[in-house]
C-alpha cells in the first residue's frame, strides 16, 4: 500500500495541505502503519473524535445542558460547608464514573448506572448530562437524554391519527441506548398508564444490563422510622416525598441494582443554584 503523496500542481509544484483536513489522514479516514512490508490500513483516530461529535448530537441533550462538563459544575459556590461537602462528594462520584465507564479488566462497559437525588436546584441535571456528554465522548457511545415528562406527552402525540410517529419508535431509541439518563424520575402522576410506560423502559434496560442515570426529587428511604404508635395505614408527610409513592415496589427493588445512590441531602432552604447563583448573574440592574 502507497503512503500519502500530496497532490502536485503546475509544473510539479506541490500544493499546500488543506488545513480543514486531518494531517495524519489527510481526509481519507486511514492511515498507513508501517508493518515491514507495503504497509498496512488502519482506521484514523479523527474519524473517532468524528464518531463522538456525531454521537453527542443525536444524544438530545436539552440547549440548555449542553455545554455541561463536570469540569464547569461549581461544589464551592455556597458559605455552608455542609452543601459544598455534598456537591464535592457527587462531583467525586460522578468524575469516578466516567473514568471507570469501561471496565478494563471485564473489557466491557457497565451495566450500573446512578440515582441522583436531592431537592430542585442542587445540580442534578448538570451532573447527569455532563456524565453522558463525557461518557460518549470519551468512549464513542450512542447515549440518550430523556425528561421523563417530555417524553409521556411525546409518545400521547402518538394516539392522534395524522400523527407520522408510533409509540414504538419513539421508545426504541431510549431502551436501546448504550447510556440513558432519565431526567426526572417520580415527576409524574402515577397512574396505571405511566407505571406501564417506566416500567417497560426500566426493565428492559434492566435485562439487558443497559446503564441508566436518574435523577429524581424523591427519596429511597425515609430519613427517619415510624413513631411507635402510629397507624399503619396512615401516610406521615415526610414519607409522600418517597419513590416508592410514586413507583411499583418491583421497580424501586431495580433501582437498588441498577443505579448507585448519589443523595444530595441539602436543604433547599439553604441552598438552590438558581436562587443563589443564576439568579443575580441575570439581573440587568436597578
Amino acid at each position: 500500500m502507497q503512503e500519502f503523496v500530496p497532490p502536485k500542481g503546475p509544473k510539479g509544484v506541490e500544493v499546500e495541505p488543506d488545513p480543514n483536513l486531518c494531517p495524519e489522514c489527510h481526509g481519507r479516514g486511514w492511515r498507513v502503519v508501517a508493518d515491514g512490508g507495503a504497509g498496512s490500513a488502519t482506521r484514523c483516530d479523527c474519524q473517532k473524535r468524528e464518531r463522538g461529535k456525531e454521537y453527542l448530537a443525536q444524544t438530545g441533550i436539552p440547549e440548555r445542558y449542553r455545554r455541561c462538563r463536570l469540569s464547569t459544575f461549581k461544589t464551592t459556590n455556597s458559605a455552608n460547608p455542609h452543601v459544598c461537602e455534598q456537591l464535592k462528594r457527587a462531583h467525586t462520584i460522578s468524575q469516578r464514573y466516567v473514568d471507570r465507564f469501561f471496565d478494563s479488566k471485564e473489557q466491557r462497559f457497565r451495566e450500573a448506572g446512578l440515582l441522583l437525588i436531592g431537592p430542585p436546584g442542587v445540580g442534578k441535571t448538570h451532573l447527569a448530562a455532563a456524565v453522558l456528554s463525557e461518557v460518549v465522548e470519551r468512549y464513542k457511545v450512542r447515549g440518550k437524554f430523556v425528561d421523563f415528562t417530555a417524553l409521556l406527552h411525546q409518545i400521547q402525540s402518538t394516539f392522534d391519527n395524522s400523527s407520522t410517529q408510533s409509540k414504538a419508535s419513539i421508545l426504541t431509541p431510549i431502551v436501546d441506548a448504550e447510556l440513558l439518563v432519565l431526567d426526572e424520575l417520580g415527576a409524574q402522576k402515577p397512574t396505571e398508564w405511566v407505571r406501564d410506560t417506566l416500567y417497560l423502559i426500566m426493565n428492559t434496560r434492566y435485562t439487558r444490563r443497559l446503564p441508566t442515570i436518574f435523577t429524581t426529587n424523591y427519596r429511597l428511604e425515609s430519613p427517619t422510622p415510624p413513631k411507635p404508635g402510629m397507624g399503619g395505614d396512615r401516610v406521615r408527610k415526610e414519607d409522600q416525598a418517597l419513590l416508592s409513592t410514586r413507583l411499583s415496589d418491583l421497580l424501586v427493588s431495580r433501582l437498588y441494582e441498577m443505579a448507585q445512590p448519589v443523595k444530595l441531602t441539602i436543604n433547599s432552604a439553604d441552598w438552590d443554584y438558581r436562587r443563589e447563583v443564576k439568579m443575580f448573574q441575570h439581573r440587568i440592574g436597578s
